[in-house]
């Protein structure tokens, strides 16, 4: 049995236009995402989609409405029908429109750049393509790659914003489990080889190498008395002028 009313979209218009449910409350309930619920209130997404009544389709209840306007938390429940047990959509590729197929490169070209991590059969569930496409774009062998422009998909209408951020969770727990590290985390890190080839010390330098016995003062030389520096003369070793001692033996 599904878990989403009929006609979400439309379901979700009637509720923005005819209740007080938060955004969060009617995403929840049509299975769609907050953002574009908001997207519906503010006449962006859904343009032209007409209201279907969920209260005259006896798919929710009035009383479960009113539960969920006096309070923002509550969640919203499907009454049961039988007639949808096992009408559940079937796994296959997702179709898409004639007139928004000329779109997908640029969609794919869009995951490709901005969310790497995405494999590609999750980007084909996405926008509804093939292996062959997706590895195209991505070596940038694409016969139209010069002309492409990346666009994000959800703006397109290619896919909603619920499953492109389920995909990306997913991608996100796998990479996580495998233990995949990014390349940033990967240059701080030095391989195995190259750990247990290292000398256990540091090497000097090659410009001051044979100077790391150097000593400012002998070993003789700190043991020696120190010297008597009280006469300027002593001091500077200051030489004798011979012209001053001629003129002291003349007198």
């Amino acid at each position: 049995m599904t878990n989403k009313p009929l006609m979400s979209k439309a379901t979700a218009v009637w509720l923005v236009d005819n209740t007080t449910l938060t955004f969060k409350q009617i995403a929840d309930f049509c299975g769609m995402h907050e953002l574009e619920v908001q997207g519906i209130a503010d006449g962006d997404v859904a343009a032209g989609v007409k209201g279907f009544d969920p209260i005259a389709s006896n798919q929710l209840d009035q009383k479960e409405i009113d539960k969920g306007e006096a309070d923002p938390g509550y969640k919203l429940r499907l009454k049961f029908n039988a007639a949808a047990v096992g009408e559940d959509k079937r796994r296959g590729p997702r179709y898409t429109p004639l007139s928004k197929r000329q779109d997908r490169p640029n969609a794919i070209l869009w995951l490709v750049k901005f969310h790497p991590e995405l494999a590609d059969a999750q980007i084909a569930r996405l926008v509804g393509t093939t292996k062959p496409t997706i590895a195209s774009i991505r070596e940038r062998t694409h016969w139209n790659i010069q002309n492409m422009t990346a666009i994000d998909p959800v703006a397109l209408g290619l896919c909603r914003q619920s499953e492109l951020d389920s995909e990306v969770q997913k991608a996100a727990k796998k990479r996580a489990a495998d233990g995949v590290m990014s390349d940033d985390e990967r240059r701080k890190l030095v391989s195995t080889e190259q750990s247990l080839g290292m000398a256990t010390e540091p090497r000097l330098p090659t410009a001051i190498a044979g100077l790391e016995n150097f000593t400012l003062g002998g070993g003789d030389e700190e043991k020696a008395e120190p010297k008597d520096f009280s006469n300027a003369d002593s001091f500077f070793n200051l030489p004798h002028d011979d012209d001053d001692d001629e003129e002291d033996e003349d007198k």
